[in-house]
């Protein structure tokens, strides 16, 4: 997550960017945490965490409500044998295909797969640690800027009570938003709601 977090700083020194709102999804939540922990927040406005990992997802004794270790064991080995069949299986929870009634359109879940096959593998069984053991409880206390919080409630990879909903007891200030039913890739099946309040934020 360091090097996630260099990596947006270098970009952002490189385009002299200065009152930037950071918008960070999932694992890019995390990004973004470490990035304001790492470098501040003299470049950046306001923040926006959507559906983010942050502050910790591992199970452990200091965080009895995480996922235990077992689960990351599994993606990493489904990973490694079938990447392919691996994404695809993942698209299903990832946009809540797998809930009665869902509306999610099978071009949705190819784009998914598409957009994943494009990674390296070894950079994405990395990022399976990155995101998984990473604590950014301090990161987190570190945001003096105005920040969202926004999660669905039926999130099937980040569970949203041990995540957005400690990142906001953390966030001095936070903006908490939560969509009923909604899945870990709301900005799709959601996506008139979730602008509609990202640019309102934006705007306030």
């Amino acid at each position: 997550m360091d090097g996630y977090a260099d990596d947006l700083a270098a970009v952002i020194e490189a385009l002299d960017l200065t009152d930037a709102t950071l918008v960070g999804h999932s694992t890019g939540g995390g990004e973004v945490a470490r990035y304001i922990g790492r470098h501040g927040t003299g470049r950046v406005a306001k923040a926006a965490l959507v559906s983010a990992v942050p502050p910790i997802m591992l199970k452990s004794a200091a965080n009895p409500e995480g996922l235990p270790m077992e689960v990351f064991d599994g993606l990493r080995a489904g990973l490694v044998k079938d990447r392919s069949q691996f994404y695809k299986d993942l698209a299903t929870p990832f946009y809540g295909a797998n809930r009665p009634g869902s509306q999610v359109s099978p071009g949705v879940l190819d784009q998914f797969w598409l957009w994943s096959m494009q990674s390296g593998l070894r950079n994405a069984y990395a990022s399976i640690k990155a995101f998984s053991e990473t604590d950014f409880t301090e990161d987190l206390k570190k945001f003096d800027v105005p920040t969202l919080v926004l999660h669905g409630e039926d999130d099937q990879i980040v569970p949203v009570k041990d995540a957005a909903v400690k990142s906001a007891q953390l966030i001095k200030g936070a903006q908490e938003i939560y969509y009923p039913g909604a899945p870990h890739g709301l900005m799709d099946t959601h996506a008139e709601r979730f602008n509609a309040d990202l640019l309102a934020f934006l705007r306030s």
